[in-house]
């Protein structure tokens, strides 16, 4: 199912949610969980947009190193 968890495992996780926080709380938790995977899906895809418009990383990436201790070496 979800994760490799089956419906008894589900079960078990929400009642303990529901002994920890309290009824009362849940919509709350229920809120700022959701806000959070909002804030953590819109910041990964505005990261993957900044890669793809940025040529300066995508040429940065590109451009070999060079070891600067072989040349003090010669």
């Amino acid at each position: 199912m979800l994760g490799g968890l089956g419906p008894a495992e589900l079960i078990i996780i929400l009642v303990i949610v529901l002994v920890i926080f309290g009824p009362k709380n849940l919509p709350k938790l229920g809120a700022s969980l959701g806000k959070t995977v909002k804030n953590i899906r819109e910041g990964m895809e505005s990261e993957d947009s900044k890669d793809a418009k940025d040529p300066k990383k995508i040429e940065a990436e590109d451009v070999d190193v060079v070891d600067e201790d072989k040349d003090d070496q010669e």
